[in-house]
């Protein structure tokens, strides 16, 4: 089936700005805290990101407004309410970092194409990308993999039929 005369007339991911500006910052953090527990606890829980212990990292959504700043402890996550500052910070718009953690883009793709930026402590940056790039996949839960596997080619195929262009990946 060709969904692609459908798919130019649902809205782009950025439309959801509008809804998610009223939701009250402490349950985006909520949130955010959640998923990255989801994705996070065994490399956490074995201690892998010890090392970077008091470090700050900024994430960005550009389209949808948002943003967090992680701080990384012994064995758990805390996402900081404003105004904390990030050492570094990682931004782009959702589609862009849906392909990203579903492993669909690299994220030397994506930052060369300047789809991604990097501010701030690139060495910090490089150092978590390279700790997600080392998880396995697998470890996610199925849920999980495939909400961002799914998302993030339907949110590119929304992209490309807004902009005309042929799909570049068919959603499932």
């Amino acid at each position: 089936m060709n969904l692609q005369p459908l798919l130019g007339l649902l809205p782009l991911p950025g439309l959801l700005r509008g809804p998610l500006a009223m939701l009250p910052a402490p349950v985006l953090r909520f949130g955010m805290r959640q998923a990255m527990d989801l994705v996070l606890s065994a490399p956490l829980a074995a201690g892998a990101l010890d090392d970077m212990a008091g470090r700050r990292l900024g994430i960005e959504v550009t389209d949808l407004g948002l943003s967090w700043v992680v701080e990384v402890g012994q064995r758990r996550l805390t996402v900081l309410a404003p105004p904390a500052e990030p050492e570094a910070t990682v931004r782009g718009e959702v589609t862009d970092l849906m392909l990203l953690a579903s492993r669909q883009e690299d994220a030397d793709t994506l930052f060369f194409h300047r789809r991604l930026q990097l501010t701030g402590d690139v060495e910090l940056g490089l150092t978590v990308r390279n700790l997600l790039d080392q998880l396995p996949w697998e470890s996610l839960p199925l849920p999980l993999r495939a909400v961002l596997e799914r998302g993030a080619r339907l949110a590119l195929a929304l992209r490309d039929a807004q902009a005309g262009a042929a799909p570049a990946v068919r959603p499932d």
